[in-house]
């Protein structure tokens, strides 16, 4: 099960978690504000997280980060260059809007790792790095439930701003065309600040199919 949340910070966001059923076992993905109001979700119906994961390392997709990880002592994972961003509070951005997010001691992934639930060692997501938004930008894949969490990366009818430190345009177009094109087209992306969409819908936005 997907389950979307938008929070407000300094910005919204899209906040997901991805939970087995039968478990209730899962993980969060970039809580980016209203860790309090996000930790009453996961006590009301009763979901065990497991592990914070993060598609990058801007402020908006953190900011519920240190809240939720001493409240439910589970470790936060990142991209190997994570901490570019998560350290410097200018090039995650927050710095420039009045806020001061820093995230230490985080356990590092790597493209091309999995990631398995210990709830349910069926229930994977595999990290593929895609470079462009931010050096650190990852995208978390679910074959078995067709689902891709994408952060910044794209967006239904859009993709990721590439003018932000560390951005790169090409690098943000070749991730989307070589990483997330490659996907099976009924792969539903879930974007960090768009309603979902689809890879096959993508595609034939932008003429690749």
């Amino acid at each position: 099960m997907v389950a979307e949340v938008t929070v407000k910070g300094y910005f919204e966001e899209n906040t997901f978690f991805y939970i087995d059923d039968k478990t209730k076992h899962g993980f969060v993905i970039d809580p980016g504000a209203q860790g309090e109001g996000l930790l009453r979700l996961i006590r009301k119906n009763g979901w065990v997280i497991e592990k914070i994961l993060l598609t990058h390392g801007h402020f908006d997709h953190t900011g519920a980060v240190e809240y939720l990880r001493r409240e439910l002592k589970i470790p936060v994972l990142a991209y190997k260059r994570a901490n570019e961003y998560l350290l410097d509070t200018r090039m995650n951005l927050s710095a420039y809007c009045d806020q001061n997010v820093v995230i230490e001691n985080v356990e590092y992934l790597d493209d091309k790792d999995r990631i398995q639930l210990v709830g349910n060692p069926d229930i994977i997501l595999d990290v593929i790095y895609t470079p462009g938004h931010t050096t650190d930008s990852v995208i978390f894949y679910s074959a078995k439930d067709a689902v891709a969490f994408v952060g910044d990366t794209i967006f239904k009818g859009s993709i990721g701003n590439d003018q932000y430190p560390g951005g790169n345009g090409v690098e943000l177009r070749r991730s989307i065309i070589e990483k997330i094109f490659s996907l099976p087209d009924d792969t539903v992306l879930c974007s960090g600040h768009s309603e979902q969409t689809t890879v096959g819908d993508e595609k034939r936005r932008y003429g690749f199919s």
